[in-house]
């Protein structure tokens, strides 16, 4: 891992209370599909985030979901804000995207864990990977969503891939899945057994999709997460 400092290329809101951050690194990086970074607010205190871009993009992607004026993740916005240079850490994390076998993939997200998947589906997108690709992004209601139209084109440029977003709290003009998400998927997905599942979330949620998915026979040696190492 090394310390990298990065120019601040933009900072958009893509809801209420999430954010966009690119960033333009001094040096080239070298990471894996479903790495994270840590962001360097101070030589003490250093956010980790995963990385939203594939190995190999020019500019490095954060997305941010900030609750609260002077919350965890809102020091870093205001950070980003008040700075046209800032200094990230990378990379880390031991789930990334495996590339030795090709098993079908199951990438399914919670809220900004999206950033953890997008990674993978575009670098896949990136390789003209032939494997099947089945997304899974849940959201709480529809003003979580963001950048639906831009995700579901770039997944059909894979061969085999699908997106699907879920609502758990659907309104009247949401005309898509609805539900838990790993509810939809397991209601959906035969035999996950044969299928690598990467997840990205709440530490409660990744575990309950674990149990559950185990249950339902996922084997527990094709599925990873980050938060497997906290859960």
């Amino acid at each position: 891992m090394k310390m990298i400092t990065c120019q601040v290329a933009s900072l958009t809101p893509l809801t209420e209370y999430v954010y966009k951050a690119l960033l333009k690194p001094s040096q080239p990086v070298d990471f894996a599909a479903g790495q994270y970074l840590n962001f360097v607010m101070s030589d003490e205190d250093k956010r980790p985030f995963s990385i939203a871009s594939a190995p190999g993009a020019d500019l490095i992607e954060l997305q941010i979901g900030a609750f609260g004026s002077d919350s965890y993740p809102m020091q870093v916005i205001e950070h980003i804000k008040a700075n046209t240079q800032v200094t990230i850490e990378m990379p880390f994390g031991s789930a990334q995207l495996r590339e030795d076998n090709e098993r079908p993939l199951l990438l399914i997200a919670g809220g900004t864990g999206f950033s953890y998947i997008k990674s993978m589906f575009e670098y896949l997108v990136a390789q003209k990977s032939q494997r099947e690709v089945l997304v899974y992004w849940g959201l709480r209601d529809a003003s979580a969503c963001y950048e639906l139209n831009e995700t579901e084109a770039m997944i059909n440029q894979l061969a085999k891939g699908k997106f699907m977003p879920v609502i758990e709290l659907p309104n009247d003009d949401w005309q898509g899945r609805t539900g838990m998400v790993h509810k939809v998927v397991m209601s959906e997905v035969e035999n996950l057994e044969n299928y690598d599942i990467y997840l990205a979330g709440r530490f409660e949620m990744v575990a309950a999709v674990r149990e559950d998915f185990v249950k339902q026979g996922a084997l527990v040696e094709h599925m990873f997460a980050d938060a497997f190492a906290f859960i």
